[in-house]
């Protein structure tokens, strides 16, 4: 607990609300004019951070609640980019929910060198996770100052985007719902607007409009695997880094109704009407003791395929080529489900996954069933373990390849990985999110990791992810690997089906079939069934 209010201090020292600028002082050497404003930002060393810039017209608070984002229209304030705005409201658990948080919570950050150049830099813009119902920009470990001193020639942006209940709530069956059409997928739709934002005016930055990837990791990285299959998206980037992350991570209509009906019925509530005058504070209580990630691992909370805004079959749009254009850099890590063990003890885990077992029996068939007993029956280890291992491949592993499979097979591009390195604490091992303190430089977290990784080995993964963001291949040459060594990253293929293993003292690529990533026989079919 003492840590924790220490992390909550330290991020609370950081909290401040930009304001107007209006007598004219401020550096001129910091402010860049955009569409929507001229924004100062905060030179540390020789980066500037940009922080707190809104990319919609209206926060969606008050009548905007529950509706689509707001388009900016221009405007020649201009204004302090100093605070990261608040974090959308939710249930504790996060780092990121240690910081202030309120519904006005769309806004982006920026970090450049301070280096005047005419050549355009690529952008990564950067999508955060947390089970579309936690996270948030915040974070300390995605502070961006680390990652852009030691590759100075790319820009990184953060965008936030509306979660939980305010982001992905189903309330068109509602007898006032006709005026809430998109409330299902609100979150995907605030991206799309950052990423509107980005693509009009990141230019201004330095950066290269046209040469923008989309990164992201858990619920950040299913967000990027669902993007390009929104009409009009791929104009606004041409590259995908997604970790740990893809189409499965969505939910039918009736999945997201069935949510909705709980919570109306936990606030006595019948109407969109009855659900605004509920406060936000009442909102994310109620949503946590029903569904929270850190509450109750409820892994309920995703996107909607909607056949309106998101398809009816996200597989079958990449398997019809839909998204082929766009070049990938995906995978997964050997020991996903690890990491959801330790917050609810091993017993409290176990039951967990008897019972989310049981709930997706239902819709197995017999054949089906007894495929998965049979998978289950040899796994190896403790009582945890056969849950792990079943909701690893369900919801990260098999995923993860089948997104390979389906762009290689309509000739579409994708590198692909397998994360091995282990974490030093028990049970995680190589566990889902062990990696992000590594890639955005910030050693000092090693709440997954248990410890540091190796310095060259984070020095190359960021390499790559650079590579891949400039080029749209990871690979390296010697001259620019950290390593001094040759670092060919091939193409997923479907004879090979290789990946390249980011194993800590040997990155190097492998065939899957040594490797055994999936069970095509027995787990690769779990993908058809999406996750809730």
């Amino acid at each position: 607990m003492s840590e924790t209010n220490e992390i909550k201090e330290m991020l609370m020292a950081q909290y401040g609300e930009n304001k107007k600028i209006t007598d004219g002082t401020y550096d001129q050497s910091l402010a860049v004019k955009c569409i929507n404003g001229t924004f100062v930002g905060k030179k540390t060393k020789n980066i500037i951070a940009y922080k707190g810039i809104p990319f919609v017209g209206e926060q969606p608070v008050g009548k905007y609640r529950w509706k689509a984002p707001v388009n900016y229209a221009p405007n020649d304030g201009v204004y302090e980019a100093y605070y990261n705005g608040k974090t959308c409201p939710q249930p504790d658990g996060d780092v990121a929910a240690l910081y202030a948080q309120g519904e006005d919570c769309l806004y982006l950050n920026i970090w450049r060198t301070d280096e005047s150049t005419a050549v355009k830099k690529p952008v990564m813009v950067w999508i955060h996770g947390g089970a579309f119902e936690v996270g948030g920009t915040a974070d300390p470990n995605y502070e961006c100052h680390n990652f852009i001193e030691e590759n100075p020639d790319v820009i990184i942006v953060s965008v936030a985007y509306r979660i939980g209940v305010f982001g992905f709530f189903h309330l068109s069956h509602l007898s006032d719902g006709n005026d809430y059409l998109d409330a299902q997928n609100l979150g995907l739709m605030d991206q799309m607007m950052a990423l509107k934002w980005v693509h009009e005016n990141i230019a201004y930055f330095g950066g290269d409009p046209d040469n923008v990837t989309i990164w992201g990791e858990s619920a950040g990285a299913a967000s990027c695997t669902l993007l390009p299959l929104i009409e009009g998206s791929q104009k606004y980037f041409k590259r995908v880094i997604a970790q740990s992350g893809s189409p499965t991570q969505t939910r039918s209509q009736q999945e997201a109704i069935a949510c909705t009906d709980q919570m109306l019925e936990a606030l006595d509530c019948k109407t969109v009407a009855d659900l605004q005058k509920v406060s936000a504070e009442e909102l994310v209580e109620t949503a946590g003791r029903l569904f929270g990630l850190f509450q109750v691992l409820g892994i309920r909370t995703f996107p909607e395929r909607d056949g309106k805004y998101l398809p009816l079959q996200p597989w079958k749009a990449y398997a019809d080529g839909v998204a082929k254009s766009i070049v990938f850099l995906q995978g997964c890590n050997k020991d996903e489900f690890n990491t959801f063990v330790p917050p609810f003890g091993v017993e409290g885990f176990t039951q967990w996954g008897k019972q989310r077992k049981e709930e997706n029996f239902a819709k197995f068939t017999d054949e089906e069933k007894a495929l998965v007993e049979s998978y289950i029956k040899d796994v190896k280890g403790d009582s945890y373990e056969p849950y792990t291992r079943l909701f690893g491949q369900m919801l990260f592993i098999a995923p993860q390849i089948r997104l390979s499979e389906e762009q290689t097979k309509v000739g579409g591009k994708s590198y692909t990985y397998y994360f091995t390195t282990e974490s030093s604490l028990p049970i995680i091992k190589a566990g889902h999110a062990i990696e992000v303190s590594t890639i955005f430089k910030h050693p000092e977290d090693t709440c997954f990791t248990g410890r540091e990784l190796d310095e060259n080995f984070g020095k190359t993964l960021r390499k790559m992810w650079v590579q891949f963001a400039k080029t749209g291949n990871p690979s390296l040459t010697a001259d620019i690997s950290p390593e001094r060594k040759d670092k060919e990253w091939p193409l997923y293929d479907l004879k090979d089906k290789q990946v390249m293993v980011l194993d800590e003292k040997n990155i190097h690529p492998e065939k899957e079939s040594q490797l055994k990533i999936v069970d095509w026989e027995r787990t690769y079919f779990l993908t058809q069934y999406y996750v809730p």
